[in-house]
């Protein structure tokens, strides 16, 4: 039996109002961002409070499906960096609306697939939603950051196909 396998591609945006909690005063912010055993890491923005990545971090997806987990620390060039926050986002709801898309055959025009509201199992700032883009399913998301005063992290999670096994 072949493994069912997709690539969920994350791209982490931009949060909102991080605060050191050591120093008030500038930040060096950085995400480490997890997926079962599979780890990436954002680079460092040097002194900053309203940090933009916009980077891409790919990971594997697959069953049974997993949490993505977010980390961010505040680099540190002469110690231990400092824990700024955490968020999580159970993926499950992602993949379920990606076998909704099959089903239903939607490919083209944006549809929303799904709607995700905030409650006590998930770090959601605000509602989200998960829609089929082009062909594609891709979920806008602000999380919550945990364990810090203030803060938010915006992602953008895109479900892709990984591309067929050649055969050779």
């Amino acid at each position: 039996m072949k493994e069912r396998t997709r690539e969920d591609r994350s791209k982490v945006h931009a949060p909102d109002s991080l605060k050191s909690v050591v120093d008030f005063k500038t930040s060096d912010p950085y995400v480490v961002v997890k997926l079962g055993n599979q780890k990436a890491k954002t680079k460092f923005i040097n002194s900053c409070l309203n940090p933009v990545w916009n980077e891409e971090l790919s990971f594997s997806l697959k069953e049974p499906i997993g949490v993505l987990s977010l980390e961010v620390f505040d680099k540190d060039h002469f110690k231990a960096d400092d824990k700024m926050g955490h968020a999580h986002l159970n993926l499950q709801p992602l993949a379920s609306a990606a076998r909704l898309k099959q089903f239903a055959k939607v490919s083209s025009a944006e549809t929303i697939l799904r709607k995700i509201v905030p409650d006590t199992d998930n770090c959601l700032a605000r509602e989200s939603s998960i829609s089929c883009m082009n062909g594609e399913v891709v979920q806008s998301v602000w999380l919550r950051l945990c364990a810090v005063k203030s803060g938010e992290i915006e992602l953008k999670i895109k479900l892709i196909d990984p591309p067929a096994a050649s055969s050779n």
